[in-house]
């Protein structure tokens, strides 16, 4: 035999694919197809994950220069709120020499403290008075029990300091005198 019919027979046999590896490619490229989708979804969680983490990132940096804005610009209400009253504190000290008498003193005081109790108001702080009233020891400051006949026992005798509320929060407790049994 010369080698061109070497050859030729190695041309002439035909592979012949066994049918469990025929079974064992198709499931090989349905695992690569697999890993290849899984790959793709992996890429698109984590480019998921980076926006997240970069929304997340701009959000915190977003509230600190709120806060920032708030502790610098936050007492302009209250300054507002006050300013008329400091004027009319002026205007009481510079007409004090003048007044005719004490009940135009009398009238500007009202008058300022009318102004600072609406001023408060508006900013949302609240008088606690609690006159009368059953002792809270979380919103009353008991400066001495003093005995009554007529008063309820551990109720608000007297009122020495009124408190204040802002928007439900404690600010100053009212100090009071409570009573206490005879």
């Amino acid at each position: 035999m010369s080698t061109d019919e070497a050859g030729s027979d190695r041309h002439s046999e035909q592979t012949t694919v066994l049918p469990e590896t025929a079974a064992q490619l198709v499931e090989l490229e349905r695992l690569q197809q697999a890993l290849t989708e899984s790959e793709e979804r992996a890429k698109s969680h984590w480019e998921q994950y980076l926006r997240a983490v970069a929304d997340l990132d701009n959000i915190r940096k977003r509230a600190a220069k709120d806060i920032e804005a708030a502790n610098r610009y936050g007492l302009e209400k209250f300054a507002q709120e006050l300013l008329p009253v400091r004027d009319s504190l002026e205007l009481a000290v510079q007409n004090a020499e003048k007044a005719a008498d004490i009940r135009s003193l009398k009238q500007g005081q009202d008058a300022t403290l009318q102004l600072l109790v609406k001023a408060l108001e508006k900013l949302g702080i609240v008088t606690i008075n609690p006159q009368g009233e059953p002792f809270d020891p979380a919103r009353h400051e008991a400066m001495l029990a003093q005995p009554s006949n007529t008063a309820e026992p551990n109720s608000v005798l007297q009122v020495i300091q009124p408190g204040y509320e802002l928007n439900g929060r404690l600010l100053r407790p009212a100090r009071v005198i409570v009573s206490k049994a005879p």
